[in-house]
């Protein structure tokens, strides 16, 4: 681990001053950051703890949704109690992701901001686009199994891990961000995370400095909520495919539709193309067909990955079978 200097913030203001010297990062948890920092893959010149700046709590909005702080742990989000009863999935998804005891460190805001797993992203020896833009990407002909089928690159097809995120997206959260002088800006979570497309170093929107302060999830609605994760083991493992999802009927028909997926992407992938298929529709194998097809339109297998396309399609549809209560 390269030295750097540590600075302990007291308040939201002077953190994101702090952040906004050259090669600063912002650490709370650290369950990703100090191991890329082990490994020589991140080398902050400044480490701002936040630790101390609040933002620990979650509490009502006055449209009756949740603001949920940048430094709740994920073990705390998953049992409040509120999250618990009206957003069910994103409950489940944080406890579908990581262990006890880093569910227990981890936090909202670096849990958004948690970094790939590219196996190629974690070897310095190897070329990396995301890593050292300009290099190559070495997923791209190797092992790519765990890698991206929807939009990726000729520069990058690495995933991102996280689940909660994914729930987020289909809950249609949004995030809260500081900024020097204490602006801020809200940004849908499913405009948070990036495309790679030329810069696939860059995971989201967030510039220098700016802090994650919150996210806040709408009122809650009368829909059922699933996450589904398929991945290599039970536990401790992330996501080959997931999908989350909430889904309310109305006589009969899907009164309304939020899907968003896992692992399939450089970001939590969410086609409203999908939402607006299903609504005001009669559950059925083939209307569950079609949600796929729009969902692996543009699919691109590479090689080791392809087995994520079929797997997809299943995962889909076993999922909506299952908010829909449709058993054809």
């Amino acid at each position: 681990m390269r030295p750097f200097d540590y600075h302990r913030s007291e308040d939201r203001g002077g953190a994101v001053k702090t952040a906004a010297q050259e090669g600063a990062l912002f650490i709370a948890g650290g369950t990703n950051l100090l191991d890329l920092m082990k490994l020589d893959l991140m080398t902050p010149k400044h480490l701002v703890d936040i630790n101390r700046i609040g933002l620990d709590d979650i509490t009502e909005t006055d449209d009756g949704g949740l603001s949920i702080g940048a430094l709740v742990t994920n073990s705390d989000c998953a049992a409040d109690s509120r999250i618990r009863k009206d957003h069910e999935v994103l409950s489940r998804a944080i406890l579908a992701g990581a262990s006890g005891q880093l569910r227990n460190k981890a936090t909202t805001g670096g849990n958004l901001c948690q970094r790939t797993r590219c196996y190629y992203f974690y070897d310095p020896d190897m070329p990396c686009n995301k890593r050292k833009p300009g290099s190559g990407c070495s997923a791209i002909g190797g092992a790519n199994r765990i890698h991206a089928i929807l939009g990726a690159s000729d520069a990058c097809i690495a995933t991102y891990p996280g689940d909660m995120a994914v729930a987020m997206s289909a809950l249609d959260a949004q995030v809260v961000i500081e900024g020097q002088g204490g602006a801020t800006r809200t940004v849908p979570v499913r405009d948070f995370h990036r495309l790679p497309g030329d810069q696939p170093d860059k995971d989201s929107i967030l510039e220098t400095g700016e802090l994650i302060t919150h996210v806040t999830l709408p009122a809650p609605t009368n829909a059922r909520h699933i996450y589904r994760k398929v991945r290599d083991r039970a536990s401790y493992a992330f996501a080959l495919v997931s999908v989350a999802a909430v889904v309310s009927m109305d006589g009969g028909k899907i009164g309304t539709a939020a899907l968003a997926f896992g692992g399939l992407a450089h970001k939590p992938w969410h086609d409203p193309k999908i939402d607006d298929l299903l609504t005001g529709e009669t559950p059925s194998d083939a209307l569950f067909d079609k949600a796929a097809d729009i969902l692996l339109a543009d699919a691109e297998g590479q090689g080791q990955n392809d087995f994520k396309i079929p797997l997809a399609r299943r995962t889909l549809k076993a999922v909506l079978r299952e908010a829909t209560g449709d058993r054809s």
